[in-house]
């Protein structure tokens, strides 16, 4: 019996980010039907009594825009070479941190120069939720394919189709909101079966809480949406004899190619970020992985480069995606130094760790001792229009590394910002 727990301890443990992360505007509740930004915008009217956003956390839809969809936008088409001087400082700040440290740093402050350094901006990590952004590309592109010529009627679909979780939502760990408007009942828990939500609370509850059961729903309709074409949406019915009928290969081509194929058109190659199996065990059942997935700091550099460019898909998608980064609640990990609180943050984290037995260590959340990856995309947008990019990978064994990220976002910033 001991030896069989001996080999449970042994057993991975995975879990993506976890924590009330809360993006996408809070005025947009007319526009995307997503019901938890209705009792934001309540509790900022003071119509439910609850803590309100940061200062940080406020801007609303008119406010957010792309910031390198111009002529300036075209000189970052190839990630430019380090800046010395930037690069020396940015240096100085690892000596006394993990080895596996790696970080891609992009200022584009508006009448400054664009400066650049990186730190092994090249290594490989486990993406952890962070590969949740290339479902949204995917998602979207689909979307693109199926009304060319109109961005309005994608929000539409995304807006009045409903789905239901299924057995694709098991086993998820991650709590998503419920709000129910009319009596103003909130209350969070896990995803089950039954819960059903429109396609744009699917893509918050991924984006927002990060959870894998959303993601794996995501990647699911992605997926029909590719395989019906303008017969989409489909009821539960065809969509589970679908499912059944298509070959295990055939369904592991599509989704890879669904989530994939965005990131090449972006010029962000299979070694730099690939994304190789959905997030969730039962999902993973119907359609099986393929590659494993893999993230470099440079390839996320890469993603929001395009997104700030207007380059994933086209413009109004890019800023799309960049209204579902922001921040409007709780933040965490790099995001939450107390550096950020006046700043509009778009963010992005993610985390995977796993445990094996070992002689006076106790596995914990974020503190593996096989692997303990912890990463952050972010875009920093302070009210003095000082603007940059980070992307941030680590893997320090036995230790929860979140006060290390937050201490490099704070010198970061003061970095940026003095210079």
């Amino acid at each position: 019996m001991k030896s069989i727990k001996n080999i449970l301890l042994i057993l991975a443990m995975l879990f993506f980010t976890s924590g009330d992360l809360k993006p996408y505007p809070i005025d947009g509740y007319t526009l995307t039907g997503i019901k938890r930004l209705l009792r934001l915008q309540l509790i900022l009217e003071g119509k439910i009594i609850d803590q309100k956003p940061i200062s940080g956390a406020l801007k609303l839809l008119k406010d957010i825009k792309l910031n390198l969809a111009c002529p300036r936008g075209d000189s970052l088409a190839v990630i430019p070479s380090a800046n010395p001087e930037f690069q020396n400082s940015i240096n100085k700040l690892f000596p006394n941190l993990d080895e596996s440290y790696a970080i891609s740093v992009l200022e584009i402050t508006s009448g400054k120069k664009i400066r650049y350094a990186q730190r092994q901006q090249n290594r490989g990590f486990m993406p952890g939720s962070i590969g949740k952004l290339a479902i949204l590309a995917g998602l979207f592109s689909e979307l693109e394919q199926l009304y060319p010529d109109s961005f309005e009627d994608r929000q539409q679909l995304l807006k009045n189709t409903f789905v239901k979780a299924g057995k694709w939502a098991i086993t998820n760990i991650h709590s998503v909101p419920f709000f129910n408007p009319e009596n103003n009942q909130f209350f969070k828990r896990t995803v089950q079966n039954e819960d059903v939500f429109s396609l744009y609370e699917w893509v918050d509850h991924m984006i927002s809480v990060s959870s894998n059961a959303a993601a794996s729903i995501v990647w699911r309709e992605a997926v029909l949406i590719r395989a019906f074409k303008n017969r989409y949406p489909v009821s539960e019915e065809t969509a589970k004899d679908y499912f059944n009928k298509t070959s295990k290969s055939e369904l592991t081509k599509i989704a890879i190619s669904v989530v994939n194929d965005p990131l090449r058109t972006m010029k962000i190659t299979e070694d730099e970020w690939r994304l190789g199996s959905l997030f969730t065990s039962e999902a993973k059942k119907i359609i099986p992985g393929s590659g494993g997935s893999i993230a470099t700091p440079g390839g996320l550099m890469k993603y929001l480069i395009a997104m700030e460019r207007g380059k994933i898909v086209d413009e109004k998608t890019s800023l799309e995606i960049k209204r579902f980064l922001y921040m409007t609640d709780k933040r965490i990990r790099y995001a939450s130094t107390s550096a950020l609180t006046n700043a509009a943050v778009y963010f992005k984290s993610g985390s995977f760790y796993k445990c094996k037995n070992e002689e006076g260590f106790v596995c914990e959340k974020y503190c593996g001792n096989v692997e303990n990856f912890m990463n952050s995309v972010v875009i920093v947008e302070h009210p003095d229009g000082t603007t940059y990019f980070v992307t941030l990978m680590s893997n320090v064994l036995r230790k929860n590394s979140n006060t290390d990220h937050m201490y490099l976002a704070s010198q970061i910033d003061k970095i940026i910002r003095k210079n």
